[in-house]
């Protein structure tokens, strides 16, 4: 079930439950919704090519997550996708590139390196330690001038082999983008299955780029919208259980017990996470009408922040936690709104042609990405609604979720059987994560700690 298909279905709930019409909400005069049409279309960014060869070892040996010559081989080509997939390198190999020795690492054959076209030389290195672990060295070299750019190195468990793959790619993007970091990052998402009368809706974590994937939950009831905390401890989510009625739920990760967020009869949904963990901002329905609150993450008294007619949801805060966007039909049609974190000065930025939804506020706090509505398809605007643009064409596109460094947008597309893709807001390129099952509702999680 896709959010705006819950959405739908929460209109006739509170409709039989006695919801009156929702009441246009007296506003300064403001543009109609013609006045204002979105501009569509993706930036133009200049595309950097960058040689990744196969990274060698100093002693091949044989450890818990293969040998080293395979493992250098492997997290070279995870380096080269993962800057393919920013949308802003051209990742030459690391296949059909010069083959490159240990001592080569630290003293590069730059003549070899420069006919590829590259403008800099990704080097490194995998080695066995006594202890069981592996050491990751991570090279960025320019190659006109000859000279390193920036290193590290990552002494990881052997389960950890793909991390300190991403966690490099991650250091060569920072370095030659000035951008923060996002491959070292995973997804919680909703994986789904079977016809859509009979859906069965998992609960299912991944990394960025679909590897490591497992089931949180067992299939025996709905789940829908996860959102991971900003400090990685918790997971909350929606779910049906049987006949009952919506209900946010806590997923703890290290223990996977599972709690519900308030002890109500009433219908929870829409849940999102407070920037420093401490507090969830979720939709409430209480007597047909649908409000945002706030609850602590461990449970207590919900604070009502809005009190209009219809229905408020979607909330999420800007990184600062000063202030809330989120979606309201309170002037007849779905729109976005912005609030101060106590519930006041409300007011509506959204004007464009058509309706507005599932709002989210970029890490950087410059952008809100949106769902618009009756052409489902993904967008962004300023937080005071101007400089509105679409992300995506085509095929029905919803439900965004942000990278870590506010670069690139999480979303799921397909209208039956979903899919989960990303986007780079600036250049517009587009990839597809590949789940073993359909999937909707990605939620984008910060930088893992090291």
């Amino acid at each position: 079930m896709k959010a705006f298909h819950f959405r739908t279905l929460l209109l006739a709930a509170c409709a039989l439950t006695g919801a009156g019409a929702a009441l246009a909400q007296d506003t300064p005069p403001q543009p109609q919704d013609d006045d204002e049409p979105v501009r569509v279309g993706e930036g133009v960014v200049t595309v950097q090519p960058i040689a990744v060869p196969y990274m060698p070892t100093p002693s091949a040996a044989d450890t818990a997550a293969g040998n080293t010559e395979a493992l250098g081989r492997q997290i070279a080509q995870i380096v080269a996708t993962d800057l393919s997939n920013s949308g802003l390198f051209n990742a030459i190999g690391p296949s059909g590139l010069p083959t490159v020795s240990y001592p080569q690492v630290q003293a590069p054959d730059f003549a070899a390196f420069s006919a590829t076209g590259a403008q800099n030389l990704v080097q490194g290195f995998v080695q066995a330690n006594g202890n069981g672990t592996l050491t990751v060295g991570c090279y960025l070299y320019d190659i006109s001038g000859q000279n390193q750019v920036t290193r590290a190195g990552y002494v990881v468990q052997p389960r950890d082999w793909r991390r300190a793959a991403h966690r490099c790619a991650d250091s060569i993007y920072s370095r030659l983008t000035g951008e923060g970091a996002y491959f070292d990052t995973r997804i919680v998402y909703v994986s789904e299955t079977g016809p859509a009368r009979r859906r069965i809706k998992r609960l299912a974590i991944m990394d960025y780029d679909g590897a490591n994937h497992r089931f949180l939950t067992n299939g025996q009831y709905t789940v829908l919208t996860p959102r991971f905390a900003p400090d990685q401890r918790t997971i909350t989510f929606m779910t049906y259980q049987g006949n009952r009625q919506p209900r946010v739920m806590v997923y703890e990760i290290d223990t996977g017990r599972v709690r519900p967020l308030v002890e109500r009869p009433y219908m929870t949904f829409a849940p999102r996470y407070s920037p420093d963990s401490s507090r969830i901002i979720f939709s409430m329905a209480i007597n047909g009408n649908t409000d945002i609150y706030t609850i602590p993450v461990a449970g207590g008294t919900p604070t009502r922040l809005t009190n209009a007619p219809g229905i408020d949801t979607g909330g999420s805060f800007s990184p600062d936690g000063r202030r809330i966007v989120f979606e309201s039909d309170r002037s007849g049609s779905q729109q976005i709104y912005v609030m101060d974190a106590n519930g006041a000065n409300q007011r509506r930025i959204s004007f464009g042609g058509g309706g507005y939804a599932t709002p989210v506020w970029s890490p950087r706090g410059d952008l809100i990405a949106f769902t618009r509505t009756g052409s489902f398809q993904i967008g962004v605007m300023a937080p005071d609604g101007s400089n509105a643009r679409i992300l995506t064409r085509g095929v029905y596109a919803e439900g965004p979720s942000w990278a870590p460094n506010g670069r690139a947008v999480m979303f799921t597309r397909g209208a039956s059987q979903g899919q989960l893709w990303y986007v780079d807001v600036a250049s517009g390129a587009l990839r597809r994560v590949t789940t073993p099952l359909g999937g909707s509702d990605p939620a984008w999680s910060p930088l893992r700690p090291n």
